[in-house]
């Protein structure tokens, strides 16, 4: 599940390099068998710190830059010492180190602290400054600014306890020989006390904040916010309800590591950490207790963003261990996901986003949960942005969800529970999009398994989803009203409501409280504070998120208003052809290039005013839920939504095409289906049911193209019982190509007869004049005559047919009285029937003659 790629081997690139400079190669063999080499901390630009002793006996410590892979020896002790943390500002010029020293008495000296804090001048290496000498565990780091420095050469240097304070120094450097980086005024240097009383810390180098947690009447977490100009600020608290603190002594999160801690330290009661996301304006704070007498593990995800929390309760398998009870789960926040990963027993694929329910978020058990390249013996700590460190073999990893896994994962489907399938599929589409070729894969395996899962169509999990990601890239605004799942559209399967193995209780948390102003990055704690706030909106609206199926009622309306006999086919409300203008205006400007499959060649009224209906309805919805957007913003959304639904139909069947090779011969109708042809026409009709069941729109000419292939694929009856329950549509293109195309044999006569007899009457007429055939010409001539007679009952009085004696010829009387009326009737006329195509008073007669031979057995058709 979890693809895990080294970025950092100690032994590679820091031992194998750096040694040789130092030491013959049998010295290197012997340290690099040793834990001398000690990685000590990894700075925000991902330089690695680390300690090791050298030949001389001396303790250094030195730099890894990774852009670079080159190693750089940035200070030698004259002894041996204990590197318990060290930091290196930005420049280059100060390196802050703690040291853990021995507390026996030696002889005649006085006994010494613990800890000993110093800061040294580097560039070059000249002063040593004294910050602290306590005897408790301190932790050191440079707080590196987002922005970039002015002209005042300026460093701050952040110290936490063991004690559970924290302090800023500010020091401030000078030049001197044109070279010398210098402390200035070093016996005085200023400090802040930044947190006090607590008794967790976490270090967030990615965003420069400090996390922490007081226990005084009630636990509350907080966070402080470090900016450029020496300035911090406390942002932000968020109580948490535990009924005693789970802390009995100091913890550190992302403060380096220890390797010189004792040992009552290093058991863990609680495994907290918080993670944020500035990309998703998200902030989770996870937390873990060891494994219960009942060897069940049991770990906490609060979503501040979501206003809520989820516990999750998991049942070790196999023979009860007395271990367990140290058992701990890892936390690996990648993109919106936090993958909880316990060695030997399971991996959980949180999905901290699309939370509604377990079956999005992947448990897997077994082979599917193993690390290949951590072994059982590995202490893995994890790392921000996505990494875990092994420090047993000093390896830093990048931890990223396996595309391959899961698509190996939807080619087991049939043997794979629906909760797995569903999670993998909204793996694939939304967190790994856009991905061209992944998509590409997505819809070969939808192509090989076409017919829907017991619990959910993944036709219109594929489209909703895809659009949701596509939405929620362009504006984070959308992630709460828009459907990201067609699950929610009908009663939840109870297939999906539950996942073996895991269970889930969620409940709403204590709201978090917003201090000061937010002057962030990028604006982090105003849109976090924003997105609480729109969460007890959106839970207390109902159907806050858009579903198009609600659009049902107003669909069916104004399809009975455009089938109306009194009304033309072509009419339909302004507003609606406006936005359909404007989404085929789109989906034009994005198809530029040749286009393999033939759509949006034709119009589709019916499916022209489902578009244009559906960009009303999301607009409203949008207005209605989010107008901080603006409507200009939210047209644009609407309008590219429903564009880009089309599009996506239309890269399915590319994908379609290419896959079967198909060409022009696909609208050949005097050929008979293939078995290609076969498979085509069995995924196009799915995503017509997946479509209609949603109220979806398809692109104009998808009902031509999936009537040409059924009648080409299908029984004659089959075809026509197809029709009758509308799974497949009557399209102008397609009966006029079907009456053009195929020859008038018995068998296509019967069709086009069929055909004919299910035709709205205003179509049927425009038809009739495309059919070279008597029945059609008949069909023609008696339209033709009801017009005529009609319009002349209206006329008032009687006419007197005078029959012309010179050009008299033998005739038969009723049918030339008909025609003297009609011809009469034309003279008359000042606009004689233009639509008509040119048929008049002779056409009615020769075709009346020509049916009464046929009749009477003197003609064949």
């Amino acid at each position: 599940m979890l693809h895990l790629r080294a970025t950092f081997d100690l032994q590679q690139d820091v031992v194998s390099r750096v040694f040789k400079k130092e030491a013959t190669v049998g010295t290197i063999k012997e340290f690099s068998g040793t834990v001398d080499t000690r990685i000590i901390n990894i700075e925000r630009d991902g330089a690695v710190l680390y300690s090791w002793k050298g030949t001389t006996g001396t303790t250094r410590i030195g730099k890894y830059e990774p852009n670079t892979k080159q190693n750089k020896l940035l200070y030698t002790f004259d002894s041996e010492v204990f590197v318990s943390s060290c930091s290196l500002n930005k420049e280059e010029s100060l390196l802050a180190v703690s040291l853990k020293q021995r507390t026996r008495v030696e002889e005649g000296l006085k006994p010494v602290s613990k800890c000993l804090t110093l800061l040294i001048e580097i560039h070059p290496i000249n002063n040593t400054k004294v910050l602290k000498a306590v005897d408790c565990r301190v932790r050191v780091q440079f707080i590196y600014p987002e922005e970039e420095r002015n002209s005042m050469m300026e460093s701050h240097l952040l110290l936490v306890t063991e004690d559970g304070y924290a302090e800023q120094f500010h020091v401030t450097l000078v030049k001197q020989d044109g070279y010398r980086v210098v402390m200035q005024n070093p016996e005085r240097l200023p400090k802040d006390r930044v947190a006090e009383d607590f008794s967790w810390v976490q270090w967030d180098g990615q965003a420069q904040r400090l996390f922490y947690l007081t226990y005084r009447e009630k636990a509350v977490l907080k966070c402080v916010q470090f900016y450029h100009n020496r300035i911090c600020e406390t942002l932000f608290e968020l109580p948490m309800e535990w009924p005693s603190n789970p802390f009995t002594c100091m913890r550190f999160v992302n403060l380096g590591f220890d390797h010189h801690q004792d040992p009552q330290h290093r058991r863990e009661e609680m495994r907290m950490a918080v993670y944020t996301n500035r990309t998703e304006r998200s902030m989770c704070v996870c937390y873990s207790r060891p494994a219960a007498v009942t060897q069940e593990i049991t770990y906490t995800i609060v979503l501040v963003h979501r206003g809520c929390s989820k516990t999750f309760t998991v049942a070790l398998e196999g023979v009860p261990n007395p271990c367990s009870a140290e058992l701990l789960p890892l936390f690996i926040p990648i993109g919106y996901y936090i993958v909880v990963f316990l060695a030997g027993h399971f991996l959980h694929c949180i999905n901290t986003r699309q939370q509604e329910l377990l079956c999005y978020s992947l448990f897997l058990t077994g082979a599917d949960a193993e690390l290949g390249v951590l072994g059982p013996e590995s202490v893995v700590l994890s790392l921000p942005v996505s990494s875990l460190l092994d420090l047993n073999t000093g390896r830093i990893y990048t931890a990223e969800l396996s595309s391959a896994f899961l698509l190996d994962l939807l080619n087991c489907s049939h043997s794979r529970p629906d909760p797995q399938c569903l999670a993998a599929l909204h793996c694939l589409l939304v967190h790994m999009g856009p991905n061209p070729k992944l998509e590409l894969k997505v819809i070969d395996w939808i192509c090989d398994n076409v017919m829907p899962f017991d619990t959910f169509d993944q036709i219109q999990e594929f489209i909703l989803a895809s659009l949701y990601r596509i939405a929620y890239r362009n504006s984070l605004s959308v992630d709460k009203v828009l459907a990201y799942s067609s699950v929610f559209e009908k009663k939840i399967p109870e297939g999906l409501d539950k996942v073996s193995g895991v269970t889930c209780t969620k409940e709403l948390h204590a709201e978090p409280l917003f201090r000061g102003k937010a002057r962030s990055l990028e604006g982090y704690w105003e849109e976090l504070q924003w997105g609480t706030e729109m969460t007890k909106y959106f839970e207390a609206v109902p159907n806050p998120r858009f579903r198009t199926s609600q659009s049902l009622p107003d669909w069916t309306k104004l399809l009975a208003t455009l089938k109306s006999p009194n009304m033309k086919s072509s009419c339909c409300p302004r507003h609606i052809e406006e936005n359909t203008k404007k989404v085929l205006s789109v989906v034009d400007s994005w198809n530029l290039g040749q286009k393999m499959v033939p759509l949006f060649q034709e119009e589709d009224q019916h499916q022209r005013a489902l578009i244009g209906l559906m960009v009303d309805k999301l607009r409203e919805h949008l207005n209605r839920h989010l107008p901080r957007l603006g409507k200009k913003k939210i047209d644009v959304l609407a309008v590219n939504y429903v564009a880009k639904l089309l599009e996506l139909t239309r890269q399915v069947l590319e994908c379609v095409w290419t896959k079967y090779n198909l060409g022009p011969r696909v609208m050949c109708l005097t050929q008979p289906g293939s078995s290609v042809d076969w498979a085509v026409f069995h995924v196009m009709s799915r995503i017509l049911e997946a479509t209609k069941t949603l109220c979806l729109p398809l692109p104009p000419g998808y009902h031509t193209l999936l009537a040409v292939l059924g009648v080409r694929c299908l029984p004659r009856h089959t075809f026509l019982q197809y029709l009758d329950h509308g799974v497949l549509q009557l399209t102008e293109t397609f009966v006029s190509r079907l009456m053009t195309d195929l020859d008038n044999s018995d068998a296509n006569e019967e069709l086009k007869f069929s055909i004919l007899k299910r035709l709205p009457e205003p179509m049927e007429q425009k038809i009739c004049h495309l059919w070279d055939h008597p029945i059609s010409s008949a069909c023609i001539s008696r339209n033709y005559v009801r017009g005529l007679l009609e319009k002349r009952a209206k006329t008032k009085g009687s006419t007197l047919i005078e029959i012309d004696h010179a050009g008299f010829r033998p005739e038969f009387l009723p049918l030339t009285y008909l025609a003297k009326i009609l011809s009469d009737m034309e003279d008359k006329a000042q606009n004689p029937f233009e639509e008509q195509e040119n048929v008049d008073a002779r056409f009615v007669e020769e075709t009346a003659l020509k049916q009464t031979l046929i009749v009477l057995g003197f003609d064949e058709k």
